[in-house]
C-alpha cells in the first residue's frame, strides 16, 4: 500500500501543482527554450497561449505514460481470461472481472483523448481549440466513479488471489510498463497494486492541468468556458470521491499482529455527565474510539486519552421503538449564539486592523486567544442534532451534531464497515495504549475548524447572499414523496438554510424553487435529498420529529470565480445514483442591500413610503398590512418565521402582484407558502429607496444607541422616533407591535426579540448607497460595528414598553440635539 500511503488528500492537491511520479519531458517538437524571453511589448494573452502550449506538452507526455500503464494492466487480462474456462484456471472469471473492472474502458477513453490532443499540440498555433476534448474527458468521469466504487474490492481480491495462487502472485508483482517513445528505458517494472492506483491519481493530475490551463487561457478565448466547465465537473467529482478512497488511511498493527485502518475521524460534541465535551472520534475498520487530547507540558508531543471504545461488531443503531427517551439536552438560546457570532466577527475585524497597523505581537496574541475561546464556545454550544451510539452489551453514548449530513456520514461509514465479517473483542490495556497512541499520527483532522487555526493565506470564504434554484432530480427507482434541504458552512460548522416543498409520489421531482441564502464566510454548499415520512407513529424520541429518510447527499465547493457573476451557473450533484440539478449565483452584501429607487412610481417596491401611503390614502402601506395579517393568521407558530428563506420565485410573483395592484393578490396570499410572504415583507423594506428610519437620522440613531446613561438614551431614542415623517413612524410602530407578537410565541416558533432584531435591524436602518459611503465595511466584516448597532437599535425599541403614535406626539421631551 506504499503508493496510497504516500498520496495526500485529493482536494488539497488540486491547489498545489505536484508532479507525477514519472518525469514528464515535453515531447513537442519545435518548442525552443528561449521562447519565454519575449519582447517587453508582448501581450499577456500571447504569453498565456505559450504557457498553455508548455502545460499541454507536459501533460501529453504524462498521458502517454498513463496509457502505457493501463496497457500493462490489460496485458495479463487476456491470457488469464483464456485459462478461466480451462480445467486449471489461475483465476475465476468473476475474480478477473473484479480486479480489471473498467480498465479496458479507461484505456479506450484516454487513447481517443490522446490521439485527438496530440496533433493539436504538435501542430501548435494560437488559434488551436481543444477545450471540447477536456470537456468530453470530464463528461466520462462516470467510468472513474465505477472504478473507484470497485477499487477497494479489486485490491482485496488481488491480494487474496496472490496469497492463494503462486502463478498470479508472480504476475502481479512484476508487470512491464512500456517507456515513452523518446525514453532510453524500453520497460519499467511495477506491481499490479501500484498500477491499480494510477487511475485514481490520474483524475487529480487532469484536474491540476485544467486548473493551470484555465489560468493561462484568456477569458475571451473560445476554450475558456469549456475548460471552466470541465474543471467544475472534475472538482465536484474529486470532492465526491475524496472520502471514499482517501489514501491517508494508514494501517496500525496491534501487539497480536492484527491490522486495522483509520477510516474516518473528526471533532464531535459528546453529552457526558450532563455537560458538553469536545471529543476527537476515530473510526477504525473494526472499532469506534472516542478520545480527548491530554494537556501536555510545553515542548512535549500531544497525546490522546481514550474515553471509551466500542467494537463495531457490538455497535448498534436500534429502531425507534427500542430507543429510550433521550436525556434532556440544554439547548443554547439562538440569541446567545448570534451574540457570540457578532463578538467573533468584531474580533476578526480588530485582528485585521492590528495586522494592517503591524501591531505588537503580544496584543495580537491576546486578541487571537480571546477569539479562539469564543469560537470554541460556539463550536461546543451550537450543535443540537442528536446522534446515538449503542453498545449491544452495555452503555449508550450521545453526540450532538450541527448537520444531518454529518450524522448521515458517520452512520453510513459505520454501517459500511459492519457489512464485513467482524468479530467482537476486548482490548488489553497495552493494546488500547498502542491504538490510542497511534491516533495522533494517523488523524486526518488536525485542527478545530476555527478562524484562529487558519493560515493567513487561506481563503476567508464568501460573505453575502447565494441565490440557489433547485431544479429537479433524476435516478429514483420508485415513486416517493421527495424534498431537498440546503446547508452551508458558517463559523466552522454547517447550518441548514432552506428546504424545498415536498414533491409527492414521483420518480422525477421538478421543484424549480429559488432560495436566497446568507453566507457568513462559507466555502461549501451541501444538498440533501429526503423521502418524506407521513407516518406519525415514527417519531424520533431524540428530537421529537418524524424521521425522514435521507436518500442522497452531496457537496460542492463555493468557488468565488465561478459563482460571483451576474449570470446563473448551472450544476449537478450526483448522490448514490441520484442526480440533483441546481443553479446558483452570488450577490455581495453591499450589492444585496443597495437601495435602488424604482423607475416606475406606479408600484410599491422601490417607491418612497410617503408616495405609496398618499396614493393609497392609508397610514400603513397595503403590502405591509396584508403580509403582517397573513403571518399572524397562519405563520406565527412557524419555526424560524422571518429567518427561513421563502421560495424566491414565489416572492417575485407576490412582488409583481403588489406592484401591479393585482386584484387576485389576496387569493395569492392565502395560497402562498408563509415563508414566501414573510420574505416579501422583508424585501419591501429592503428595497425602499431609503431605509424606513431614514438616511437623515441614521448617524444620530448610531450615536443614541451608544449612550450609557439610560435616561439620556430614552430621551434621545424617543426624540428620534418623533423626528420621523408620519408615514415612516406609523409603519414602524405597526411593524414593531407585530414583531413583539411573533416573539411572544418564541417557545413554538423559536424566534426571540433578538432573532427578529438581527433579521430586521439592518433592513430598516441600513443607509442607502449615497449616505452609506462612510459606513461601508469589508465584505468579510459582516457583523461590523454598524451592523451590530443597527441590530441594537431595533432591539431597544422591541424591548421597550408599548409606544403609541399619539403619545409620542403629545409628549414634549427636553432634548436639545438638533437632528
Amino acid at each position: 500500500m506504499r503508493e496510497e500511503e504516500e498520496a495526500i488528500g485529493y482536494l488539497d492537491r488540486v491547489l498545489e501543482d505536484e508532479e507525477d511520479e514519472e518525469p514528464c519531458t515535453p515531447t513537442t517538437p519545435g518548442l525552443g527554450s528561449g521562447f519565454l524571453a519575449t519582447e517587453k511589448g508582448e501581450r499577456d494573452s500571447g504569453r498565456g497561449l505559450e504557457m498553455r502550449k508548455l502545460v499541454l506538452s507536459d501533460f501529453l507526455a504524462s498521458e502517454e505514460i498513463y496509457i502505457n500503464q493501463l496497457e500493462a494492466l490489460l496485458l495479463p487480462m487476456k491470457p488469464l481470461k483464456a485459462t478461466a474456462t480451462t480445467s486449471q484456471p489461475v483465476l475465476t472469471t468473476q475474480q478477473i472481472e473484479t480486479i480489471f473492472y473498467k480498465i479496458q474502458d479507461l484505456y479506450e477513453i484516454h487513447k481517443e483523448f490522446y490521439d485527438s490532443l496530440c496533433p493539436k499540440v504538435q501542430n501548435w498555433d494560437s488559434s488551436v481549440i481543444l477545450g471540447h476534448l477536456f470537456q468530453k474527458l470530464a463528461s466520462q468521469l462516470g467510468v472513474y466513479k465505477a472504478f473507484v466504487d470497485n477499487y477497494k474490492t479489486a485490491l482485496e481480491t488481488a491480494e487474496k488471489c496472490s496469497q492463494s495462487n503462486n502463478q498470479f502472485q508472480k504476475i502481479s508483482e512484476e508487470l512491464k510498463v512500456k517507456g515513452p517513445r523518446d525514453s532510453k528505458e524500453s520497460h519499467t517494472s511495477i506491481t499490479m497494486e501500484a498500477l491499480l492506483y494510477k487511475p485514481i491519481d490520474r483524475v487529480t493530475r487532469s484536474t491540476l492541468v485544467l486548473h493551470d490551463l484555465l489560468k493561462h487561457t484568456p477569458s475571451d478565448h473560445p476554450d475558456y468556458l469549456l475548460l471552466q466547465d470541465a474543471l467544475r465537473i472534475s472538482q465536484n467529482f474529486l470532492s465526491s470521491i475524496n472520502e471514499d478512497i482517501d489514501p491517508r488511511r494508514t494501517a496500525v498493527t496491534t501487539p497480536k499482529g492484527e491490522t486495522r485502518q483509520l477510516v474516518k475521524d473528526g471533532f464531535l460534541v459528546e453529552m457526558a455527565e450532563g455537560s458538553r465535551k469536545l471529543r476527537h472520534v476515530f473510526l477504525f475498520t473494526d472499532v469506534l474510539l472516542c478520545a480527548k487530547l491530554k494537556k501536555t507540558a510545553v515542548g512535549k508531543q500531544q497525546q490522546y486519552e481514550c474515553k471509551w471504545y466500542v467494537p463495531l461488531a457490538e455497535l448498534v443503531f436500534p429502531s425507534l421503538e427500542e430507543l429510550d427517551p433521550c436525556p434532556h439536552v440544554h439547548a443554547m438560546p439562538d440569541h446567545d449564539l448570534e451574540d457570540m457570532k457578532i463578538k467573533i466577527s468584531s474580533m476578526k475585524s480588530e485582528v485585521q486592523k492590528e495586522k494592517a497597523n503591524k501591531g505588537q505581537s503580544r496584543a495580537m496574541e491576546r486578541l487571537k486567544k480571546k477569539m479562539f475561546d469564543n469560537e470554541f464556545w460556539l463550536l461546543l454550544n451550537s450543535p443540537s442534532i442528536p446522534f446515538r451510539i449503542h453498545n449491544r452489551n452495555g452503555k449508550s453514548y450521545l453526540f450532538l451534531l450541527s448537520s444531518d449530513y454529518e450524522r448521515s456520514e458517520w452512520r453510513e461509514a459505520i454501517q459500511k464497515l459492519q457489512k464485513k465479517d467482524l468479530q467482537t473483542f476486548v482490548l488489553s490495556s497495552v493494546e488500547l495504549q498502542v491504538l490510542t497512541g497511534s491516533c495522533f499520527k494517523l488523524r486526518t483532522v488536525h485542527n478545530l475548524p476555527v478562524t484562529s487555526n487558519k493560515d493567513d493565506d487561506e481563503p476567508p470564504g464568501m460573505y453575502g447572499f447565494l441565490h440557489v434554484i433547485v431544479h429537479s432530480a433524476k435516478g429514483f427507482k420508485q415513486s416517493a414523496n421527495l424534498y431537498c434541504t440546503l446547508e452551508v458552512d458558517s463559523f466552522g460548522y454547517f447550518v441548514s438554510k432552506a428546504k424545498t416543498r415536498v414533491f409527492r409520489d414521483t420518480t422525477e421531482p421538478q421543484w424549480n424553487e429559488e432560495f436566497e441564502i446568507e453566507l457568513e464566510g462559507s466555502q461549501s454548499l451541501r444538498i440533501l435529498c429526503y423521502e418524506k415520512c407521513y407516518d406519525k407513529t415514527k417519531l424520533n424520541k431524540d428530537d421529537n420529529e418524524i424521521v425522514d429518510r435521507i436518500v442522497g447527499k452531496g457537496q460542492v465547493q463555493l468557488d468565488p470565480q465561478t459563482v460571483q457573476t451576474k449570470n446563473w451557473h448551472m450544476d449537478v450533484i450526483e448522490m448514490n445514483g441520484i442526480k440533483v440539478e441546481f443553479s446558483m449565483k452570488f450577490t455581495s452584501r453591499d450589492m444585496s442591500l443597495k437601495r435602488t429607487p424604482s423607475k416606475k412610481q406606479t408600484g410599491v417596491f422601490g417607491v418612497k413610503i410617503s408616495v405609496v401611503t398618499k396614493r393609497e390614502r392609508s397610514k400603513v402601506p397595503y403590502i405591509v398590512r396584508q403580509c403582517v395579517e397573513e403571518v399572524e393568521k397562519r405563520g406565527i407558530d412557524e419555526v424560524g418565521i422571518y429567518r427561513i428563506s421563502g421560495v424566491a420565485t414565489d416572492i417575485q410573483a407576490l412582488k409583481a402582484a403588489f406592484d401591479s395592484n393585482n386584484k387576485d393578490t389576496l387569493v395569492m396570499l392565502s395560497d402562498m407558502d408563509i415563508n414566501a410572504i414573510a420574505g416579501t415583507l422583508k424585501l419591501y423594506f429592503r428595497e425602499l429607496p431609503e431605509p424606513l428610519l431614514t438616511d437623515r437620522l441614521y448617524p444620530t440613531f448610531m450615536e443614541g444607541i451608544a449612550l450609557s446613561d439610560p435616561s439620556a438614551k430614552e430621551n434621545c431614542m424617543m426624540h428620534l422616533l418623533r423626528s420621523l415623517p408620519d408615514p415612516n413612524l406609523i409603519t414602524f410602530l405597526f411593524l414593531l407591535e407585530h414583531l413583539k407578537r411573533v416573539a411572544e410565541k418564541e417557545p413554538v416558533n423559536k424566534m426571540s426579540l433578538h432573532n427578529l432584531a438581527t433579521v430586521f435591524g439592518p433592513t430598516l436602518l441600513r443607509p442607502s448607497e449615497v449616505e452609506s459611503k462612510g459606513h461601508l465595511s469589508l465584505a468579510s466584516d459582516i457583523w461590523s460595528h454598524d451592523v451590530m448597532a443597527q441590530v441594537q437599535v431595533l432591539l431597544y425599541y422591541l424591548q421597550h414598553p408599548p409606544i403609541t403614535f399619539a403619545e409620542l406626539k403629545r409628549n414634549t421631551l427636553y432634548f436639545s440635539t438638533d437632528v
